[in-house]
């Protein structure tokens, strides 16, 4: 038998709809604590739950909450 390897696929950061902190740090430049910061804000537009502990970022909310800030 062949060993059939599992080809990843490589979806572009523009074409994702949740970032982890990390990806979306590298997107936007902004360091990872205060990313981490932003999402533990009451009310943040743009963090998406899953499970109890793992925070996503929504890429669409994350570019229009950067886009109207001034300062981040």
């Amino acid at each position: 038998m062949q060993d059939i390897q599992r080809v990843k696929a490589i979806v572009l950061i523009e074409q994702k709809i949740a970032l982890t902190k990390y990806e979306a740090a590298e997107y936007s430049n902004i360091g990872i604590n205060k990313i981490e910061a932003m999402l533990r804000e009451p009310n943040c537009p743009f963090v998406l739950y899953v499970g109890p502990n793992k925070k996503l970022v929504k890429r669409k909310e994350f570019e229009e909450f950067i886009r109207t800030s001034l300062v981040i």
